[in-house]
Order: C-alpha cells, then structure tokens, then sequence
C-alpha cells in the first residue's frame, strides 16, 4: 500500500482541509492519507480550538486514515523545527510522497529555492544572523537573507516566494526531508479561494481555519460557519460544545496564564523556552497590569517580536516548558498514534516492521520524555478548557485508545 503524507493542524478540520486530503491522495495515486497532526498546543503559540482527540476525530471522519500526532516540542516551534519534526515522523512512517498546499501551486520554485540556499551556503547564514542582531525577527531575517541570495544567483526560472506562509512552511518541509535524505517525493497544491488569514466570507464554501475561527468567536454559534466545514466537522463540534461549553483560545485561557506568570515571577520565567532578552520583566509587569489578554499583548508586543514569538513563550510559560526540557527533545524518538480507519490499519499492519521509529498506541505502555510532556501539555489544555472546574478530566491520554473508523 502506498501513502500520502500531509502535516496539519485542523484547527477545526474545514472543507479545505478535506479538499487537500483528497486531492493530495489523488495526485500521488497513493492508498492512504497519513496526517502528522499538532497535540494540544499549536505552531503560532495558541491552544486548539478542540483537543487532539476531537480534531483527529474529524480528520478520520474526512478522508484521512491515519492520524499521528506531532509531539509538543516540534508543534510549538518556530517554522524549521516544526517541519524537521513533522518531516522525520513522515519519513518514518513509510509515506511515498508528503504534499503541502502553498500560494505557489507547483513545485519546481521550491526545487530552485532549495538549490539557491544550497549554493548559498555559509553567507546566507550569516545573513540571517547579522539580521537578527539588528533587531529583525527571525522569519524577516530569514526573508531577507533570501532575497539577498536571490539578487546575486545564476539560477535560472521563477523562484517560490517566501513572503508567503504556507509557501515558508512548504519550503522547509523539502530542506526538512533533503537534510535527511528522505525518499519521499514533494508534491504541493495551491491554496484555493481562502488565503491563511482570510476571513470566512458568506456565499464561499472555503474559508481559512483562523477566519472561521474569528467568525465563531464573533458569535459564538456554531451556525456562522456551517458553510465552511464538512456535516461530520459540524456534529463533532456540537458534541464538543454540548460537553465542555467553551473552546480553546487564549482569552479564556488568560487567567490562569496571568497566575502562572505572576507566582513564577521574572527569574524562574527566564528559564521558560523562548524567553529571552529580559523579556521576562515586561511580562510580569504586563501581567501584574492587566486583566485581559488583549490589554496584556498591546502592552508586551513590539517590532523586535512577533504576536506568533511571544505566544508561543507565553505556550511554554503555561505548560512549563523549559530550555532543560527542550534540550533533552532533539528529535522525534516515536510514532503516537492519534487514530486509523480500516484502511490505515491495514497499512500499519503491512508496514509495522518497517517503521523506522515505535508505534505507541498505549501511552501507559511506553515510556519517553517527549511522550510524558505531550500527555502534561494535554492535562495542562485541560485546565484551560475546563477552567480548574469539577468538569476538567486529568490524565485522558492514559485512558484514551486510538480512535478506529470502520
């Protein structure tokens, strides 16, 4: 059997999300469709909307039939580190092919990319440090940095724009898999109608996951954005509100963001990954300042760091995810299986001697430092959702079974 691998976040699973599965499937003619999906915690430094469980649920119920879970430290990471992760887990995976949607839609201006670093070589890294020392942020100096690679190449033909989200993270994911020298083949296929950021537009049938995102939490009804997610999305999330009443953001997660930081205080934050530069003082003072989440950002933010850098340090502050924890996390040592249809089970079964790393279905059964940081990254969304009440369930990785879709 071959696979199709694709790294998501499904946050929630929408029609294009859907419309990616399956053209990804069909354009590498591949069997199955294996998602590498972000736990608990995701790559802008935000908490799901729904749980792992929930989303892999509604990815299994729409075209995907196995879901692996990509493990805290990669997920919260800055754009190279998360495709390293999601990349390795692929590759160990077995897939024949990774596609990626991207604002280009083809993929030879990545090939030419790739090619242009490569000869770059030492001068674009230093580029890129020079630039950060000025006080650009990282995805800024990276930019430019490949402009400047750009202006003096002999490469000829049109090269993938970099300025571009989904074209960033698709360009790291093939330097993920040529640095491993992955067999894999990249394919990409372009975003269509919403862009990463679009809002949900009425009269469309595609929307970005953080349009309609805006546009529930706009109205906090589920009915605003029917129109841009498959029925199985809709009923999950239904069954999802009618249990827990609310869903993930950091606006309802602030309070207790604001405790923690404020019984850490600046030194023990220092050690919280991500945070540097004494910014630890500005954000005990902002949250000894302020009682909402947005007043606590307009204080914090800055040119030198993004709204993305300072979620994801403020992530790791929740979650207590340290430099010394991070240390010990260089790469992906196993497979969680999140979920499978009968079409990824049989895949599992003929290629389970094949895996290039362990399959976990069974948290209690093995034991791994990423694993038990992705499982207190899971309780710790729990406290957030659950807001400490009687109703937070602790501990549900232990007792959670992949999910089987027949």
């Amino acid at each position: 059997m071959k696979a199709i691998g694709i790294i998501v976040e499904y946050n929630p699973f929408h029609n294009g999300h859907h419309y990616h599965a399956k053209q990804a499937k069909k354009m590498t003619n591949s069997d199955i469709v294996i998602a590498v999906m972000s736990g608990n915690f995701l790559q802008r430094g935000e908490p799901a909307f729904v749980d792992k469980w929930t989303r892999a649920n509604m990815a299994l119920n729409n075209g995907v039939d196995i879901v692996l879970e990509l493990p805290y430290a990669f997920a919260t990471a800055n754009a190279p580190t998360f495709a390293r992760g999601a990349i390795q887990l692929l590759d160990a995976a077995q897939c024949n092919a990774f596609c990626f949607g991207s604002e280009d839609g083809a993929i030879e201006p990545f090939e030419r990319s790739l090619r242009l670093i490569e000869q770059a070589g030492e001068n674009y890294e230093s580029t890129v440090k020079e630039a950060v020392s000025r006080g650009l942020s990282y995805p800024k100096a990276l930019n430019e940095a490949y402009h400047s690679a750009a202006n003096s190449s002999t490469i000829e033909g049109t090269l993938a724009d970099l300025s571009k989200p989904n074209n960033i993270l698709g360009f790291h994911y093939m330097e993920a898999a040529n640095t491993i020298g992955s067999a894999m083949k990249a394919v990409t296929i372009p975003r269509i109608v919403a862009q990463y950021h679009d809002d949900a537009i009425e009269g469309n049938h595609i929307a970005s996951a953080t349009g309609i995102r805006k546009s529930f939490f706009g109205s906090d009804t589920l009915g605003s954005v029917t129109d841009f997610i498959p029925d199985a999305t809709r009923e999950i999330l239904q069954g999802w509100q009618e249990e827990h009443q609310s869903f993930g953001n950091w606006p309802s997660f602030y309070p207790q963001l604001r405790f923690t930081i404020l019984r850490e205080g600046p030194e023990r934050l220092a050690m919280i990954a991500d945070v540097t530069e004494g910014i630890e003082n500005l954000l005990y003072r902002a949250a000894a300042n302020n009682g909402t989440f947005e007043g606590f950002m307009d204080q914090v933010k800055s040119k030198r760091y993004t709204w993305t850098r300072l979620q994801r340090m403020l992530t790791h502050i929740f979650t207590g995810f340290t430099y010394d924890i991070r240390s010990r996390m260089e790469a992906p040592s196993y497979l969680r299986l999140l979920g499978m249809t009968t079409a990824g089970r049989l895949y599992l079964n003929e290629h389970k001697k094949r895996l290039k790393l362990p399959l976990v279905s069974k948290a209690a059964a093995f034991s791994n430092p990423s694993l038990e940081f992705d499982i207190h990254a899971s309780d710790m969304y729990a406290l957030g959702i659950g807001n400490g009440t009687s109703s937070t369930r602790i501990g549900v990785d232990y007792n959670t079974h992949p999910i089987i879709i027949q």
